[in-house]
């Protein structure tokens, strides 16, 4: 078996942004050799997030609106997790609605994604440096 395990480093300048991450990923997966098997991709910070969705720049402006309605960052003073002196409570919030991670099959040394699927690393508390683990592992 056949593995490649690499992490992605990620200074957002903003404090929310969306960033396609799907040809690097597909440069790792070239890279490992591997032929079938499986691609985990899942950030490794708690107020960011890896998604599998349409690269569509309204889609995209569509989620960061949204998310900014479920889990608004102002007033900070709302959510308890702040009185610990942060103020990245929604950050928080954003990352559990759009998930840790995906896990991608392999199949004839491609990602195996439909027509439109793409990965997205989604920041919601930048500013700072943060990374995200591509762990491939199959024949």
């Amino acid at each position: 078996m056949k593995s490649l395990t690499e992490y992605l480093a990620f200074n957002i300048k903003t404090r929310r942004d969306y960033i396609n991450m799907t040809s690097k990923v597909e440069e790792l997966v070239e890279k490992s050799g591997v032929k079938e098997g499986l691609c985990l991709v899942n950030a490794m910070h708690i107020t960011a997030s890896v998604y599998i969705n349409d690269a569509e720049s309204g889609l995209i402006k569509d989620f960061d609106d949204w998310l900014e309605r479920l889990a608004p960052h102002a007033p900070t003073s709302q959510y308890r997790h702040n009185r610990t002196m942060e103020d990245n409570a929604d950050a928080h919030l954003k990352r559990q609605i759009m998930g840790r991670s995906v896990t991608v099959a392999i199949t004839g040394g491609r990602l195996d994604l439909g027509p439109w699927e793409q990965i997205y690393y989604g920041e919601f508390d930048g500013r700072r440096k943060k990374r995200v683990l591509v762990k491939i592992i199959g024949e």
